[in-house]
């Protein structure tokens, strides 16, 4: 029975990701659901929910998985918002655990909230990132400017090097992504 359900799994695997600024209330219902599983349950950091006054002026973007075409559930988030004038920083990057293997997806949340920003007149991309994901973050043409203490955990202040993140003018499409099963990063 077993085998079965393994199978079964495979068979009804996202084939494919769409990644984009959100669209229906739907999509920031399940955002924030995923990100208080993540930042709330999973890792500790927030007592009960860790939405606060920056989500008010904010843009969410979403990972959502599609079944033979169709959106089917959100699964990574990552908002962005201007601080300052040409200043914009991205903040509570959130994947789903079962997802985090498939896809590039939170490489690709990131993408999306750096490019968007450029094409809405960035100069400056800025996000503290917990310290076990900065590696990624490098990998992404991304610099530490610092290290420091956030919510009890270690964070490296990065800056996103803009060259390598070309404006974005359809962040409500977005880009798409698809399964795969390699083993790299999320």
């Amino acid at each position: 029975m077993l085998a079965d359900t393994e199978d079964l799994a495979r068979l009804y695997m996202p084939a494919s990701y769409t990644i984009k600024w959100i669209t229906l209330p739907w999509e920031a219902r399940e955002a924030y659901k995923l990100r208080r599983a993540v930042f709330c349950v999973e890792q500790g950091i927030f007592p009960g929910d860790d939405r606060d006054e920056i989500d008010d002026r904010a843009q969410l973007l979403v990972a959502v998985s599609c079944v033979g075409g169709m959106p089917e559930q959100v699964v990574g988030t990552v908002r962005i918002h201007e601080d300052e004038p040409d200043v914009w920083t991205g903040s509570r990057l959130a994947v789903h655990a079962a997802f985090r293997r498939h896809g590039k997806i939170g490489a690709t949340l990131i993408r999306l909230a750096v490019s968007s920003a450029h094409a809405l007149g960035c100069r400056t991309f800025l996000a503290h990132v917990q310290s076990q994901n900065a590696p990624l973050f490098h990998s992404l043409h991304w610099t530490t400017l610092s290290e420091e203490l956030m919510h009890g955990r270690p964070h490296h202040l990065m800056r996103a090097d803009l060259d390598f993140y070309p404006p974005c003018i359809t962040p409500h499409s977005g880009f798409v992504t698809h399964y795969s099963s390699s083993r790299s990063a999320a």
